[in-house]
């Protein structure tokens, strides 16, 4: 039976987050939910390689990365491949201010449960589908109707 939260079969998810442990829960809880994770990195370089070689239908990624790398550059590489990226930082003005290069935000601190419910709402949004609630705390970045400047929804 078909759950409105259920993620759709075969969902590949990246994860790029500077604390492990974070990640790790995260990982686990999406996993548990049904999503494919590729493996965790918190580095630029090494998520464009997961992504070069199994191009996730979603990426989170945090702003603040290992060393000087950043989130935000991270996602405009993402974008330039086609794999939507969902901001998952305290740095909420940062997010905002670069919502060109993501799809949404979900700041920091979040729970597991609600960022399960923001992966299944923003994957099936990307399908066209637009049903779900948004879950409490995202952020959904659009772009306004004459393709300008974008709005938060």
């Amino acid at each position: 039976m078909d759950t409105p939260n259920a993620p759709a079969p075969g969902k590949t998810l990246l994860i790029v987050e500077d604390d492990i442990l974070p990640a790790m829960a995260l990982r686990d809880e999406l996993e548990e939910a049904g999503y494919r994770v590729l493996d965790l990195t918190g580095r630029h370089e090494e998520a464009l390689s997961a992504a070069r070689t199994c191009k996730p239908h979603l990426a989170l990624v945090n702003i603040q990365l290992h060393g000087r790398d950043d989130g935000i550059e991270l996602a405009e590489d993402l974008k330039a491949m086609g794999i939507p990226t969902l901001f998952i930082s305290g740095q909420v003005s940062r997010a905002r201010s670069a919502q060109t290069v993501a799809i949404g935000s979900l700041p920091k601190p979040y729970s597991t449960t609600d960022m399960v419910a923001a992966v299944a709402y923003l994957l099936r949004r990307l399908e066209g589908d637009e049903s779900l609630p948004r879950p409490p705390g995202l952020e959904v970045f659009d772009v306004a109707p004459d393709g300008q400047a974008p709005r938060v929804a």
